[in-house]
């Protein structure tokens, strides 16, 4: 027991650097792109924040391959701890790098090129830890053991929320924004420093010995049909995520013109909720199977996405606050349950390599834009709720991808494609 639960706080410890950083960058965004990309204009300077921000997810991809390779060849463990390093040293150097006013458009190469190797690191953080996490857990808790990879993820952002209301609330706007937006950079080495600390230790217990020589290859030869439904099974979950937690805290500042601290506060209680919610919905899943709560959840998000906007709206922060913990209600739905899913759907011997090429590549493309592309659509059709429709269609593509997966609860997770077409 006490090997699981060191195997949990590695997992946790390094998704919380991946997500604390990812989560920062987001709610400082607007104050990112004054100081690094000075256009004259608020929301075209927003919009290059965010599409670095995107910049670093369009990695994650390579970063799956990478280190599904090494996850699969030469273990979890190595796999893991080269990640969370890889991590905590960009998000150290953005704090200490200096403005394009100091250097001009080197500041702003320097900011896309560490975020490039932040999203190259987080390709192989998620789904390793999850993969290490089920693999180590016994039958009929694998949806519990699996809900703590997102768990620490929204740790992560949690602890980013909560540090970036802390300093919007004991720091002036002006310092913020000349020398305060750093203090959360800084203070995440020191996450890095625990990541590092927790996996050091850990003892690798593999379901079986890789069985292919090359599981890159083979991973798109024989699962590419598993890699396009992990990522229509991640769409909502992905932009869901991003526009909950991420994007929502500068909506409601610029559309509801609601100070910065408050929208953090607002955040910081809808993430707690989420962090209660997702081991509980993991642990329903291993009652009641991954299916039922993957297809209320995709459904509840299209149903619900206009109206939770549509409170989000109002400056009122009684009409607020219910939305975004709708939101996180949603959210919790998911990762209590897809990291799971997405484990019993892989066979062993290419499982790293599968989960996390088929899961970043949705997150890049759906989950890093999303942020950007919200700012956009709002500009373009100049209607503050039409963010809701790109979350309806995400939810709308989960919905049909689930329908078409059978339940893998009570499967042995060893047994190759657990998951296939429903007959």
């Amino acid at each position: 027991m006490r090997g699981q639960s060191r195997a949990i706080v590695a997992g946790i410890a390094g998704n919380v650097m991946e997500w604390y950083d990812f989560s920062v960058y987001g709610y400082f965004a607007a104050i990112i792109g004054r100081n690094f990309f000075p256009t004259g204009d608020r929301t075209t300077s927003l919009i290059a924040a965010f599409g670095v921000f995107a910049a670093g997810f369009f990695m994650r991809p390579l970063g799956g391959i990478l280190f599904g390779y090494i996850g699969d060849k030469k273990g979890r463990k190595l796999a893991l701890t080269i990640s969370v390093g890889m991590m905590a040293v960009p998000t150290f150097l953005i704090g200490v790098l200096p403005t394009h006013q100091q250097i001009g458009i080197w500041a702003s190469l320097s900011l896309v090129l560490l975020r490039l190797l932040q999203g190259l690191s987080v390709g192989g953080e998620f789904t390793t830890s999850a993969i290490f996490l089920v693999e180590g857990s016994a039958a009929r808790r694998r949806g519990f053991l699996g809900s703590f990879a997102p768990l620490g993820a929204s740790a992560g952002t949690l602890l980013g929320s909560a540090v970036g209301a802390a300093v919007t609330t004991l720091l002036g706007q002006s310092s913020i924004e000349s020398w305060g937006w750093r203090v959360p950079f800084l203070i995440g080495i020191l996450v890095g420093v625990v990541g590092l600390y927790t996996r050091s230790g850990l003892v690798e217990d593999r379901l079986a010995q890789p069985k292919t020589k090359s599981p890159v290859r083979e991973a798109f030869q024989t699962e590419w049909r598993t890699i396009l439904r992990l990522i229509g099974l991640n769409a909502a979950f992905a932009v869901s995520f991003y526009m909950g937690f991420v994007y929502v805290t500068t909506y409601i500042r610029q559309v509801d013109h609601i100070a910065q601290s408050t929208a953090l506060d607002i955040n910081t209680v809808a993430m707690l909720v989420s962090l209660v919610l997702i081991p509980l919905i993991g642990a329903l899943s291993d009652r009641i199977g991954r299916k039922p709560i993957l297809l209320a959840a995709t459904g509840g998000l299209f149903v619900l996405a206009w109206p939770l906007f549509w409170m989000l709206h109002h400056p009122e922060i009684a009409l607020v606050l219910p939305a975004q913990i709708g939101f996180a209600v949603l959210v919790a739905c998911f990762g209590g349950t897809v990291p799971t899913a997405m484990v019993e759907l892989v066979p062993d011997r290419v499982r790293c390599t599968v989960l996390s090429v088929g899961y970043n590549a949705g997150m890049a493309f759906l989950g890093g834009m999303t942020p950007m592309v919200a700012v956009y659509t709002i500009q373009r059709s100049q209607y503050d709720l039409s963010p809701a429709f790109l979350l309806m269609a995400a939810a709308a593509v989960s919905f049909v991808t689930t329908v078409g997966l059978r339940e893998t609860y009570k499967l042995a997770l060893s047994a190759p494609n657990a998951v296939a077409d429903a007959a």
